[in-house]
């Protein structure tokens, strides 16, 4: 059986076009929609949680094909060369550019478990093996301190007199602190305060930036330090976040800003 050479040279065309129909999701009006616009929607959509199936590739499909159908139609109408419209272009093409470039960054500079762990050490030495139920009063002079500690020392209730305390999270609580570890606190403040006893308040004003201070400790516990592996994500996070602003900081000071 012999093949026309007409007939051939439709059958080479054929063949040929084949490997290249296959990259197309679709050809809306002569221009093609590559299949990899599709494959990454579907790698997005999979990251929030949807499944891989026939009836959402197809969802997908035709909505990359009306997509191209409308940036078509905007592009007959020049709404692609706007001033408006091509800052905000280059808006988002900065921003997927800057993800790509964080995401090479944290490729290539992970955090290690052993910095995780320093971390962790460093943590648990600065919260130390206690932790403190304090209440407090602020006020604004030394003056007000010092009668506030006189009333108290006279028999008032440590509770009402903190009514009166410009810290206004806690004034309406009785100057309850709640529990916390001495780290919580600037050091003026942690110091006297992990000098008292049980029940006992500060008889000596104690100043801060904030201004002046009547402590008074509730109580003290052994301090409840989560494991490492249950604070693992955050601390490494944290890390993460830390190492892309050391980044940052450097380029910035290597680039000529004028």
């Amino acid at each position: 059986m012999s093949v026309k050479p007409a007939r051939l040279l439709l059958l080479l065309v054929a063949a040929a076009a084949l490997p290249v129909m296959a990259q197309n999701l679709a050809v809306v009006n002569g221009k093609p929609v590559p299949s990899s616009r599709a494959d990454l929607m579907m790698k997005q959509l999979a990251a929030q949680g949807q499944q891989d199936t026939p009836q959402l590739r197809s969802m997908v499909k035709e909505e990359l094909i009306n997509r191209e159908i409308l940036m078509q139609e905007a592009d007959k109408r020049g709404l692609s060369n706007t001033p408006d419209v091509k800052n905000q272009v280059e808006i988002a093409r900065q921003s997927i550019v800057i993800r790509a470039l964080v995401a090479d960054y944290l490729k290539k500079n992970p955090v290690s478990d052993a910095e995780i762990k320093a971390e962790y050490d460093k943590f648990k030495a600065q919260a130390g093996d206690k932790e403190y139920h304090a209440r407090h009063i602020l006020v604004e002079n030394e003056d007000e301190a010092k009668a506030i500690i006189a009333k108290l020392k006279g028999g008032a209730k440590f509770e009402d007199l903190a009514k009166q305390s410009k810290d206004p999270g806690s004034a309406s609580n009785g100057g309850d602190l709640d529990w916390a570890s001495p780290a919580s606190f600037v050091k003026p403040f942690s110091d006297a305060m992990v000098s008292l006893k049980k029940g006992q308040f500060t008889e000596t004003p104690v100043k801060t930036q904030f201004g002046y201070h009547i402590i008074k400790l509730e109580d003290v516990r052994d301090a409840k330090i989560p494991p490492l592996e249950e604070v693992k994500p955050q601390i490494a996070e944290s890390l993460q976040q830390q190492k892309l602003q050391a980044f940052q900081q450097d380029l910035r000071k290597k680039a000529k800003i004028q």
